[in-house]
């Protein structure tokens, strides 16, 4: 039997859509890897892989040795590599424009004042363009051979070749000069090469900071998780240890102000406990013994003592994060185009240098210039070539959008499980949404009393209380609660049987009763019939008297619609969306609750594999000229195959696990609001994406001929590359700057 795990390594050293093909490369070539998902904007990689064949350490030492540092995180991660890459980079960034910035602008002062440079000019400019490319230029050269040991090539391929192009025809063509072989050059590049590998460096710590900024929610979320616990020892000891060391069943004492450590249930105490972070509402909840608290929450006013019931990666702070990771991961088929482009991308830019080289030599070789001039120009343009056609931007279009979107949905309580559901969320047409649970509170209450045969409405539901007091249905619960409510007395049973479905019948103080629906009191003998009822949930109470059952009240109930259905409803209804309830209630109360909330189309009496080819007859419709695309919206198990069933599932966080586990999208604080929450989401995502795509290709598309034909400087080019990451990045995340509205 196989052992598919999925772990996580991180990786650094990756700066573009080839590093991520390579890294995939080198894991999917492993005997055991099954699947490897590289988000480059986060400088990770999620590897499902046979335990029974390969290791993570030895997956980690092939994407290593591939020229990528890898190395193995726990399930929470570890970002602190995040911010030495960003020094890394800012340190080169900030030497190189020192030894670039004073003399391009003393070079330019000089020359809009039309004097004559000296040779020291000349000599500062070779030592400080030596110095950058020992130091700034390291980075580059390092990855660059990497690759080529392993018959490869990646950007920094090409900002290596750039680099030296450029300091390297300058420092030939001096020599020679020097030398007596020919005349002096018609132009060097010596700060060029030094400007343009500042300028990179610096491209690269504004990317750095622009994905730590977009990585941002993500690590909010795992920065809440408490470094430490207070475990309680058995003879009631308190000592502090690491979260760690905290297993399933120990006793934990969590203070006023402290963060609930792990999920678990409170054995003493009662508190108000701020649960936002999980539901995204601000007013803190009071729980009691017997509650479930869940780790990362705040305890806010009281003093708890719970018992740990999941710890470590099981908590449900944890699974949310790695439901976030998974999604920010995954790609849909557009990245996967992307990436097949970027494969193939760098050798292809290298061809194109070739071709310019030649295409110049040629072209000055018909004109007759000077081998100088015919050089510098060829220099000039095959430096701008492979700077340019870096394919950073086009690497970055998605997984920055992604990122960004997955931590903007968490923050607003949308958990989005995969890229997909995500995708398909802007095509929705029709969403159907589940009655109890969903668009209704799912718990019954008492709303009416009905007494007959001159006794009173408290009497009425003592009794039917004293009947239903033993039952665990909900219906038997809501008049229990009602009746200890209202004061009214509850006796005791001599005699107590349940008929599943139907109702209770039960002896008290010396009389039978029959208490549940029309069909148990037919069953005794008594035919009820009453329209009026025919939208309520009703229980009859019935006594026996002189061996005949009469009616002596009647109990109605409602399932009160939540207080958002209404708005959400509206909400869905502006965005020209299609709303369709269903229900496995009665058609008269899916009709009720639909003409409440202004839901469009209703079905009542809908057996739960029913709801699954409702949903696919909905499919079957066109909408737009095209079939129609479907989502569900629901919370328990009977759900589970109308949510499979289509085109996304939504599941409400409040509900079963199963649905949960079904839905594409979870919205965990269970407001229905989110459901057009996460549809705005989808839709403002794909247009970010869309244009980042866009920006990417048109950049490389427009900027490579340019380049060609000799009518871009290197420090331009350079400069625009690295303009267009922090571009496509900054773009992304306008995302978190939107409102929700």
């Amino acid at each position: 039997m196989n052992a598919l795990e999925e772990i996580s390594l991180n990786v650094q050293g990756m700066n573009c859509a080839s590093c991520v093909s390579h890294v995939q490369k080198a894991a999917m070539a492993l005997p055991g890897v099954v699947d490897c998902r590289v988000n480059l904007a986060l400088g990770k990689a999620a590897v499902r892989l046979d335990f029974n064949k390969v290791k993570p350490r030895e997956v980690a030492e092939a994407i290593s040795s591939s020229g990528y540092p890898a190395s193995e995180i726990s399930h929470h991660g570890d970002h602190a590599h995040s911010h030495d890459h960003s020094e890394i980079w800012f340190r080169r960034a900030m030497v190189g424009i020192a030894l670039w910035l004073p003399l391009e602008l003393i070079h330019w002062i000089m020359k809009l004042a039309s004097c004559h440079e000296h040779a020291w000019m000349l000599w500062a400019a070779i030592i400080t363009s030596t110095i950058a490319i020992l130091y700034v230029g390291q980075g580059f050269y390092t990855s660059a051979w990497k690759a080529l040991r392993l018959g490869t090539s990646n950007m920094d391929t090409l900002i290596a070749m750039g680099a030296s192009v450029a300091y390297g025809y300058s420092l030939i063509a001096l020599l020679g000069h020097w030398l007596g072989l020919w005349g002096p050059p018609q132009a060097v590049y010596f700060m060029e090469s030094t400007g343009l590998l500042a300028l990179i460096s610096l491209g690269h710590w504004l990317e750095a900071r622009a994905r730590d900024s977009a990585g941002h929610a993500i690590r909010q979320l795992m920065e809440l998780s408490p470094a430490t616990a207070l475990r309680v020892d058995d003879q009631q000891n308190t000592v502090e240890v690491p979260l760690a060391d905290i297993h399933q069943g120990d006793v934990v004492l969590v203070r006023p102000g402290d963060r609930v450590p792990v999920d678990g249930k409170i054995i003493a105490g009662r508190s108000a406990v701020d649960e936002s972070m999980i539901t995204g509402e601000p007013l803190p909840v009071v729980r009691d013994v017997g509650d479930e608290v869940v780790g990362g929450t705040i305890n806010t006013d009281g003093r708890l003592t719970i018992r740990a019931t999941r710890v470590g990666h099981e908590t449900a702070l944890a699974q949310i994060v790695a439901m976030v990771e998974s999604a920010q991961s995954a790609k849909p088929p557009v990245q996967q185009l992307a990436d097949r482009i970027a494969a193939v991308f760098v050798p292809v830019v290298l061809a194109i240098a070739l071709i310019t080289a030649c295409g110049w030599y040629g072209y000055g070789a018909w004109h007759h210039w000077s081998a100088g001039h015919i050089w510098a120009l060829l220099a000039n343009a095959v430096c701008s070539v492979l700077i340019i056609a870096c394919p950073c931007a086009l690497g970055l279009a998605l997984p920055a959008a992604i990122m960004v979107a997955t931590g903007v949905g968490t923050q607003r309580g949308i958990l989005i499980r995969d890229i997909d559901a995500l995708q398909m969320a802007e095509r929705i047409d029709i969403v159907v949404l589940d009655k109890t649970g969903t668009v209704t509170e799912g718990r019954p209450t008492v709303r009416d009393i009905v007494p007959m045969d001159g006794i009173s409405a408290q009497a009425i539901l003592g009794l039917a209380a004293s009947a239903e007091q033993f039952s665990a249905h909900p219906l038997a619960k809501a008049i229990v609660a009602k009746a200890k409510q209202e004061g009214a007395t509850i006796g005791q049973t001599q005699s107590f049987t349940s008929v599943a479905g139907l109702g209770v019948v039960a002896e008290i103080d010396g009389s039978k009763f029959v208490v549940g629906s029309r069909a148990l009191l037919a069953e005794h003998g008594l035919q009820i019939s009453d329209t009026s009822v025919d939208s309520q949930t009703v229980v009859y109470v019935g006594r026996v008297d002189g061996g005949s059952l009469r009616c002596i009240g009647s109990i109605t109930f409602s399932d009160e619609t939540k207080p958002e259905s209404a708005q959400a409803i509206a909400d869905l209804h502006r965005m020209n969306l299609r709303t369709f309830l269903l229900s496995g209630d009665t058609a008269a109360s899916a009709q009720a609750v639909a003409q409440k909330l202004g839901i469009e189309q209703f079905r009542g009496g809908v057996r739960p594999g029913e709801k699954a080819q409702i949903i696919r007859e909905l499919q079957q419709s066109t909408s737009k000229g095209r079939r129609s695309v479907v989502a569900m919206v629901g919370d328990g198990i009977n759900d589970a195959p109308a949510l499979a069933a289509a085109d996304l599932g939504i599941a409400i966080g409040s509900g079963s696990d199963v649905a949960k586990e079904t839905g594409g999208i979870v919205l965990v604080s269970g407001n229905l609001q989110g459901v057009a929450g996460a549809i705005r989401l989808s839709r403002d995502t794909m247009r970010i994406i869309r244009q980042n795509f866009f920006a990417a290709f048109a950049y490389n598309v427009l900027a490579i001929p340019l380049a060609a034909l000799g009518l871009l400087n290197p420090l331009i080019a350079a400069a625009a590359m690295a303009l267009s990451d922090v571009t496509v990045i900054g773009n992304a995340l306008r995302l978190r700057w939107r409102r929700d509205k």
